[in-house]
Formats: C-alpha cells, sequence, structure tokens
C-alpha cells in the first residue's frame, strides 16, 4: 500500500511540473508570437557575461532559466544591424563583464560595434573589473566610464601549458601517442614535462599576432600611437585613477552616475532600455531571400547526442541530417556554415565533409570560421568554397593523432593483473595492459599516415594545391587566420559581413538586396530534448565532462570510444 501510495505522488508531482512547464511554454510562445515593445527614445543595452554562443541555446520554457542562457554572434549582430537604421534606438550601452569568448568571436562583435557607428549613433561603455577582452571591445565604444575604486586588468598575454607526465609516471601510467605531423603535439602534455621548440614556436608566434591586435586596436580607439600602447602594457594593471590619467577611460562614476550622464548625452529625459535578445528577436523578422546559418560548433564525435547539455558537440549523424535539411530546404538561397571547432574524430569528420560537398553542389555555400577551426574543424571546411576567417580565428592544424593509455605500471602498484587469450596478431592492440610491440605500432602508423595522406589529398582538391604544398603547411601545425590567409588556407578574412557579401554574389544577388539569415538547427523544444533518448552511457558523459573541466575536450574520442583523430593539439587561452 506504501509503495502505492508513493508512485500515486510521484506521478501526481512529475504531472505537476510538466503542467508547469507547459503553462510557461505556451506564454513563452505567445509571447514569442507578439513583437517586443521597443519605445521611441531607446538604447540597445549589450550585457555580456560568460561566453558568447554560435548555436542557439535549447529552448527552455522557465523565464529564469532562458534569461541566463548564452546570446549568440548571430543574435548580437543581427542587433547591432538593425538599430543602426531604427529610429527608435538612439546609442547602445557596452557593459562587458567576464567575457569567455575567444578572439575571434570578440572581433565579429568589435566591428559590427565599429559599423554601428557609421550611422552616427553613439556607443558608451561602462566596465567592471575590465580585463584584455572586455577593455579590446570597449575600445570601440565612444566614450569607456569605470567605477573610481576599480581596475583595468590589462597587462598584456601570456599562455601556459599544463603537462600531466610527472604524475602519471608516479602513478605508473604511460601514454602511448602516434601522430603525423612534428607540430601534433596534443600528446605531449602527458610525455612530455615541457614545451617542445615546436609547440613553443607555434604559441610564440600566435601570441605575436593576437598581442599586435589588442596593441593596434586600443592605439585605435583611445587616439595612441601602438609604441605608446606597448610601453603602457608593462605598467599593467591600472587602478582607476591612473587608468583615467592615461586615457584609458573618460570617467569614473559609478554605475547609478553612468546612467544620468547617459540621460544627459541623450538631451535628457527618460531612456528606456531594450537587451539584445529581444531586440534580435524582432531583428530577426526581416524581410528578403533566406540565407541558412549553419552551426558547427565542439568537439567533432561520432553518433548522435540525446538529453539536455548534450550539444557542447557536433555530433556527425546530427549534423549530417542538419545539412541534408538545409541541402533540401528550398527556401534558402544559401547557406553560411559557421565553424567554431578542434576537430575530434577523423571518421566523423570524413563523414561531415561528404554532407557538406552534397550541400556545396545543390546551393551557394560559404564557410565562416570563428574561433578556432582547425584539425577536424578544417577538414570539414575542405569542401572547395570560400573560406572567410577573423585575423586571430586558430585554424590548419593539418595532421592525424591517436592515444592510448598503458596502465600495465599502475595495475602492479595496486595489485590488479590481467589474463588474455587473442586470435590474429594484432588482436589485442587497443589493450591497456601493456606496450604495443613493434609490430603492432607500425601497423597502427600504416594507419595514421594513410588517414593523413587523405587529409592532405582533400586539402589540396579543395584549395588547388599540390600535396606536397599543403603537407609543408600541415604537419599538425596551428595557424592564426591571417597567417591562413597568406598561406591559401584562408579565402578573405572577416566575418559575417563578409561571408554574406560573398554568399550574394555566389546566390546572384545584389550587393545591397536586403537577406533574412536564419540559425540552423532551430532552437531544440523542452519537449523534444526531453523526450530524445540518449545513446552515451554515464561513464562516458563523466569522463567528457571531466576532460572539458580540464582543458581537455576534444580528446573524447580517443580516450572514451578510441579511434584517429583529427584534433588541434591543446586547448588555447591567451590570458
Amino acid at each position: 500500500m506504501r509503495k502505492f501510495l508513493v508512485g500515486v505522488l510521484c506521478g501526481l508531482l512529475l504531472a505537476g511540473i510538466v503542467g508547469v512547464v507547459l503553462i510557461f511554454a505556451a506564454i513563452r510562445f505567445g509571447a514569442s508570437e507578439s513583437t517586443p515593445a521597443v519605445a521611441s527614445n531607446s538604447t540597445l543595452w549589450l550585457k555580456l557575461e560568460g561566453s558568447i554562443a554560435e548555436a542557439p541555446p535549447d529552448e527552455l520554457p522557465l523565464p529564469f532559466l532562458e534569461a541566463q542562457s548564452s546570446i549568440t554572434v548571430q543574435e548580437l549582430w543581427s542587433a547591432l544591424r538593425a538599430a543602426s537604421t531604427d529610429t527608435r534606438i538612439r546609442a547602445v550601452v557596452l557593459a562587458p563583464r567576464g567575457i569567455g569568448a575567444g578572439w575571434a568571436k570578440l572581433d565579429e562583435l568589435r566591428s559590427a560595434i565599429k559599423e554601428f557607428k557609421k550611422s552616427g549613433k553613439p556607443v558608451y561603455c561602462w566596465l567592471r573589473t575590465p580585463g584584455a577582452r572586455e577593455y579590446y571591445l570597449a575600445t570601440a565604444a565612444d566614450r569607456i566610464y569605470l567605477a573610481e575604486q576599480d581596475v583595468v586588468n590589462v597587462k598584456g598575454l601570456g599562455a601556459e601549458l599544463t603537462y600531466y607526465k610527472g604524475t602519471l609516471d608516479k602513478l605508473g601510467v604511460q601514454m602511448e601517442i602516434e601522430t603525423a605531423g612534428k607540430f601534433k603535439d596534443a600528446g605531449d602534455s602527458y610525455r612530455r614535462t615541457a614545451m617542445s621548440p615546436e609547440t613553443r614556436e607555434v604559441l610564440g608566434s600566435m601570441l605575436d599576432g593576437i598581442y599586435g591586435t589588442i596593441i593596434n586596436a586600443i592605439a585605435e580607439g583611445r587616439k595612441k600611437s601602438p609604441d605608446a600602447i606597448r610601453a603602457m602594457m608593462d605598467d599593467g594593471p591600472f587602478l582607476g585613477q591612473k587608468a583615467l590619467a592615461l586615457g584609458l577611460v573618460d570617467g569614473l562614476v559609478y554605475e547609478d552616475q553612468f546612467r544620468d550622464e547617459l540621460r544627459k548625452k541623450l538631451g535628457g529625459g527618460e531612456v528606456a532600455t531594450i537587451g539584445a535578445r529581444d531586440y534580435a528577436r524582432e531583428a530577426g523578422r526581416g524581410k528578403g531571400p533566406r540565407f541558412g546559418l549553419v552551426v558547427a560548433a565542439g568537439s567533432i564525435l561520432r553518433g548522435h547526442a540525446g538529453g539536455f547539455g548534450e550539444s557542447e558537440a557536433i555530433m556527425s549523424e546530427d549534423f549530417v541530417k542538419t545539412l541534408r535539411t538545409a541541402r533540401e530546404d528550398e527556401s534558402l538561397r544559401g547557406v553560411i556554415v559557421r565553424i567554431d571547432s578542434p576537430g575530434g574524430d577523423a571518421i566523423a569528420s570524413d563523414d561531415i565533409l561528404r554532407e557538406m560537398k552534397l550541400l556545396s553542389a545543390k546551393k551557394p555555400v560559404v564557410i565562416s570560421m570563428s574561433d578556432v577551426a582547425a584539425s577536424g574543424g578544417y577538414y570539414i571546411a575542405a569542401t572547395g568554397d570560400p573560406i572567410v576567417a577573423y585575423p586571430n580565428t586558430i585554424t590548419g592544424s593539418i595532421g592525424v593523432i591517436y592515444g592510448k593509455p598503458n596502465l600495465k605500471g599502475l595495475y602492479d602498484k595496486i595489485g590488479v593483473t590481467k589474463d588474455s587469450i587473442a586470435r590474429g596478431r594484432n588482436a589485442l592492440i587497443d589493450s591497456d595492459y601493456g606496450p604495443m610491440s613493434d609490430a603492432t605500432r607500425m601497423k597502427l602508423r600504416e594507419g595514421i599516415m594513410s588517414t593523413y595522406q587523405g587529409f592532405l589529398q582533400r586539402v589540396s582538391t579543395a584549395r588547388k594545391m599540390r600535396v606536397d604544398e599543403v603537407d609543408a603547411l600541415g604537419q599538425g601545425r596551428a595557424w592564426l587566420g591571417s597567417q591562413g590567409k597568406d598561406r591559401k588556407l584562408v579565402d578573405e578574412l572577416g566575418g559575417l559581413d563578409k561571408a554574406i557579401s560573398l554568399l550574394k554574389a555566389k546566390a546572384k544577388l545584389a550587393p545591397e538586396e536586403s537577406i533574412r539569415l536564419v540559425p540552423y538547427p532551430p532552437r531544440k523544444s523542452f519537449l523534444s530534448k526531453f523526450v530524445t533518448r540518449s545513446t552515451e552511457s554515464v561513464a562516458d558523459r563523466e569522463v567528457r565532462a571531466w576532460l572539458k573541466g580540464h582543458g581537455l575536450a576534444g580528446w573524447e574520442p580517443a580516450l572514451v570510444r578510441g579511434g584517429m583523430m583529427h584534433v588541434m593539439p591543446y586547448t588555447i587561452d591567451f590570458k
């Protein structure tokens, strides 16, 4: 009887929760059908915190959860583009804090702000403890404000890599890594204690490029010489009064004082505000031919995702279906494929490239690279279509890596033994109980080199280069977008505006013709995610979460599923 009552109560509770969610969903659906109210004397507030996403988040009908989801690059771009011609919008207010986006996304947003300023409308910025990312964005504003006791935490850029070999040695664990390409050094974190000369060369080159971009942006925005800014950087961080004296900010005010100052600048009276997401919802209702924006964000893995929190990867089966849907959608005049991926599983990457080529054969396509489009992320871009990257996009990394752990030493320490029996010389090639033999290593090398040659050949065909030319740029080396442009790995430098311009030309549309940029895939509803069954085990999911938390996103295919990878050598986060 007790179990029956507990079951009834649980059923009622679940029904109540579902009912509340459905009510919110109905309210939200009704709200989405109406146009957000935009007052006649409004400011567009870009309150940016945390990550800036490429794909729209899953559709959650609970307002307090949806408000916390990341705004997308496309939403910000649409909002700024529409606001420049909207007479109801008087100005833009930029309020960045703790931004987690990469330098390419920041370049997209900064360029969009500068484009907005051509309308003659002002841009004001209020900062809270800005780091290099926040201040880089702020330099696009007309005036920058900071609280008096706050700090401009700008002091240059640095990069650190973490190495685990010493720890693994103590545990008796050996990572066996095989690569194609001398720069393909993802496994170095497990077999070295410091950077290799190749790693130091690549990171130094990237650091120089991004640092130069920041210096020039600050110099341009604050009307100083690049040499003066370089010299100034050595004295950072800067307290509020020092930042004001050096001309890094225009005023030291609290937020309420900033709002008062904003009202004065806009002629007095009450100034209404509207957030970027609400305004972008209206901006997205424009007219004109439809271009699809297909987003490929995250590590490339085989299979398909299911459930909540599993949308941060490019699952091959899901993404192939998305590309196929876009290909068969007759309402789309063309497609921009937006890539933000360090790569991943080699077979999954090849499946996606196949479908990308089918899409390209059906309708005009342009590739737009975001923060990272490297290794497998570059592989899926090898369709022969124009590639647009930002100067600080991380791309290239044409190479292959395979890794597996040898846990024999650890097993010996804890008293675990394994016994085996096999048929076939290479049957136990993936065993973690001992090192690979010379014969099995040679067999593995054969597969790695074959995969690498396939990578070179696909890039050679797409970029109209000789295989030996691609090999010279490959070897696992990562490049910035500006460096890739000089080496024919990239066609144009720019962001969404440049990609749209190229796509208009391919679709035979006039340069001045208005278009609608439609996100693909569309946001998934709560119910569709609720009923989707995950094929991934709890253990797999926990390992993936741990790897991501330790800066090792992209290693899941090898350490969870096994297999050869087109994946970036490391996660790069210049601070």
